[in-house]
């Protein structure tokens, strides 16, 4: 929004006065909604109503929807749901890029799973899970599943939701126990109590699972008594690490045994064999994809399975994984998978007469919007700007440096936008980034608090031998 300092003030403090029933009126905008009925308005307005989308279209406010309205004019932005983060190990925040050149999976698991998850305390959950939220807002992710396994003891799975609540970000908990150290064998069953007790609009749970007992033994690798625990609470499934030969025949056993729907998500999904790709397609059970974990880390085939998935019928939720060693932001992971796919595409068919199939700017636009809030089992709530979903909305400046000219809005978000050129981020109908900065936050404090938290989980690692 191209307005003055002035301006800009008086609004945040109109939208920000308590009041349910508010209504904001963004005009002017390119308008890419990614519902397909309406598609790509070219100059449009949205109007939000309280938490939901009343209205989308062109003009608006001849139609009477600027009355008692806050009216921002977005001339020159570009207007998009907001991104959708299928499975990031939240709790790790203040370990960023520990380990940025990390080459396997095993290396991975022996320094932060073994090494420094069992010294976490509650409050280092708390410290790493809302960094992590924190950030993703200002990149644009109003959704983040947490895949929080890490669950020690009910304080530390307390601890990572109400870092959740405290940002403001629509959140997904899914709740795991820990792979390696102490615990109090409180999960599963506590997450019926975190359910009961935290769950709320903008809060939702599901219960996390690895795909195999390679990892951690059997009491965390999904089958029929964990199914039925998700099924007895009403919750979804996310299932990480599945991968490979071993993930390929657990997948036939799940399919034989009447575990895969669509209220499971297979997270990477990368080497699996055709038949564990058939069976995920006709039971339509979702994928949460992690280009640049797969790609950088190396798992397994070390290429995102978005061909096997689009092969088996099925558009995938895209995901960050580990800040520990890969970006934070969903403007990489769309652009990783853009290129790789194309990438793959043409070197399939390279030196013969055939036509590579290649996915778009929309394609990956769409998996990291409605195709994750279907993921995360929210397509009805989130993932597009359509009436009566709630407002969760981008507002992205397509005339700063390097976007001018706006030319294809989408190619703009996907290829040339970035954290910068984010003005606003709504979530619920509630602003939490504005002017290009986040709301309610003393970075200050955020810093001292995640050094001083890396400082006591680091420190207590070496002092157990474990680091």
């Amino acid at each position: 929004m191209y307005l003055n300092d002035t301006t800009r003030a008086a609004l945040l403090d109109r939208l920000r006065v308590p009041d349910a029933r508010r209504r904001v009126l963004l005009t002017g905008a390119t308008v890419v909604t990614m519902d397909p009925r309406t598609g790509v308005l070219p100059v449009g307005d949205l109007l939000i109503e309280g938490k939901v989308i009343a209205a989308v279209g062109r003009d608006l406010a001849a139609r009477g929807a600027a009355v008692d309205a806050v009216v921002v004019d977005a001339t020159g932005c570009v207007l998009t749901p907001g991104f959708v983060d299928t499975h990031r190990h939240a709790w790790q925040g203040q370990l960023r890029r520990v380990m940025p050149d990390v080459d396997d999976l095993g290396a991975y698991v022996r320094t932060t799973l073994a090494g420094y998850a069992p010294v976490y305390r509650p409050h280092d959950m708390y410290v790493g899970t809302r960094l992590a939220a924190l950030s993703a807002l200002d990149c644009g992710i109003t959704t983040m599943l947490d895949f929080s396994h890490n669950s020690r003891s009910a304080e530390h799975s307390d601890s990572a939701v109400r870092a959740l609540i405290d940002t403001g970000i629509r959140g997904v908990h899914a709740a795991m126990g820990p792979h390696f150290g102490d615990w109090d064998e409180q999960w599963p069953a506590d997450l019926g109590r975190l359910r009961d007790t935290y769950g709320s609009d903008l809060l939702t749970f599901r219960l996390a699972a690895l795909a195999t007992d390679e990892i951690a033994g059997p009491w965390l690798a999904y089958g029929p008594e964990l199914a039925r625990t998700a099924r007895d609470l009403g919750v979804g499934v996310s299932v990480d690490a599945v991968f490979g030969a071993a993930s390929s025949r657990a997948v036939s056993r799940w399919e034989r045994a009447g575990l895969l729907g669509p209220e499971v998500t297979l997270i990477h999904a990368t080497g699996l064999t055709p038949d564990a790709w058939r069976a995920i397609g006709a039971s339509g059970t979702t994928v949460a994809l992690a280009p640049t974990s797969d790609a950088q880390i190396g798992l397994e085939s070390a290429v995102p399975a978005v061909d096997e998935a689009l092969g088996a019928g099925v558009r995938p939720g895209l995901s960050i994984d580990v800040e520990v060693a890969l970006a934070g932001d969903m403007f990489t992971q769309m652009r990783t998978l853009h290129a790789i796919q194309r990438m793959r595409a043409v070197a399939a068919v390279y030196g013969t007469d055939r036509e590579p199939s290649r996915i778009g700017t929309l394609d990956v636009l769409d998996f990291a919007t409605l195709q994750g809030a279907r993921t995360n089992g929210l397509a009805d709530v989130t993932g597009s700007l359509t009436v009566g979903k709630q407002a969760d909305v981008l507002v992205i400046r397509g005339e700063d440096v390097n976007n001018m000219p706006l030319n294809d809005a989408v190619g703009t978000v996907v290829l040339g936008a970035d954290a910068r050129n984010l003005d606003a981020v709504f979530v619920a109908g509630q602003v939490r980034k504005w002017d290009g900065r986040l709301l309610d936050v003393d970075l200050s404090a955020l810093r001292e608090e995640a050094r001083a938290s890396r400082d006591h989980v680091v420190a207590a690692a070496d002092r157990a031998g474990l680091g």
